[in-house]
């Protein structure tokens, strides 16, 4: 039987750091993965290629599951975001953002467990429609939704919530004051929402969601939204839990997914083994309970789980003083 073959973008900063720590994990839990390496981002200009090269496109659809580290877009005219056009070349429509607390993070809450489904292509958010005058006075932006967009966005939301055995989601939406693109949104919801029974469906307006979550986030546990509330939403959760150094993501579309750390490249601390790898780690896990090796995800977040609460080698942002390399040997110690 052959092995399963995965893309791996190591990314930029301190994302190379945190991808070969990523990669030992995998090894240890005898993933019998074979690794497809691929450079992109500012790697690949240095070297006269474009940001994203054709045959690493290719081999993003040919393998179909890719783990990708932190990549830089470089600042200035004509550079889009290479998240952005992953996302719009693979369409990939759904953002899966957990939230877990681990003991020994800064956060003000324990307990938390929130994954934010968000849709990802269309809305505020894509960037269609971006016009300004040539006086600079005036500066527009389009929002669409399809009806098809939202039954797949929310349709997908009450799957992973039926998988995962969640039992409520959280519809948030402005459809008060937006009532053409949030109404859609709504109205969709509340249409699939009556094919689910067995899970209870709430709905809230993002500014008091955003509120709720801040003051009681324990009465949440899957929340679907659109794009530009998500993109708000999610870091909040990140928030919530100790910030995007324990905050995982998958973009998700019908044929490829991508698993990421969703925090920045960190140039500043790059090359200085003390990254925290973990919201890779946990990227890592969420990409093996897509590729059906639940198990071995597990173990991935007991490990953590042990580790922070020992804080055994963890890095300096978790309370320790351990490097990258001595926090992943703690982790891999306990798998």
């Amino acid at each position: 039987m052959s092995k399963r073959r995965i893309t791996v973008i190591k990314g930029d900063g301190i994302g190379p750091s945190i991808t070969d720590a990523t990669l030992k994990v995998l090894d240890a839990l005898n993933c019998d993965f074979e690794y497809d390496f691929a450079q992109v981002g500012i790697s690949c200009l240095v070297e006269g290629k474009p940001l994203i090269p054709e045959e690493v496109l290719d081999l993003i659809r040919k393998n179909k599951v890719t783990l990708k580290g932190p990549l830089t877009t470089p600042i200035g005219e004509g550079f889009t975001s290479i998240n952005v056009t992953l996302r719009k070349t693979f369409e990939l429509f759904a953002n899966v953002r957990p939230a877990i607390s681990f003991p020994g993070t800064k956060s003000r809450y324990d307990n938390i467990d929130i994954i934010t489904v968000r849709e990802n292509m269309q809305g505020m958010y894509s960037g269609k429609g971006q016009i300004v005058t040539d006086d600079g006075k005036l500066a527009q932006a389009m929002s669409i939704y399809s009806k098809d967009d939202c039954l797949r966005i929310i349709d997908f939301a009450y799957n992973i919530a039926k998988k995962n055995n969640r039992k409520k989601i959280t519809i948030i939406h402005k459809a008060n004051i937006l009532k053409t693109t949030s109404g859609l949104f709504l109205q969709t919801g509340r249409e699939i929402a009556k094919k689910y029974p067995e899970i209870e469906t709430n709905e809230m307006i993002v500014d008091n969601a955003c509120m709720q979550l801040v003051m009681n986030p324990h009465q949440f546990d899957v929340i679907v939204t659109t794009n530009l509330f998500g993109d708000i939403i999610s870091d909040l959760c990140a928030g919530l839990v100790g910030g995007l150094g324990m905050a995982p993501g998958a973009n998700i579309g019908k044929e490829t997914a991508i698993f990421e750390a969703v925090h920045g490249s960190a140039p500043d601390i790059a090359h200085k083994n003390i990254a925290n790898p973990t919201a890779l780690f946990l990227a890592a896990a969420i990409m093996l309970d897509y590729l059906d090796m639940a198990d071995k995800a597990k173990k991935i977040r007991d490990a953590i789980r042990e580790v922070t609460t020992k804080k055994d080698r963890v890095t300096i942002d978790l309370g320790g003083n351990g490097s990258t390399d001595e926090y992943t040997s703690s982790i891999i110690e306990r798998l």
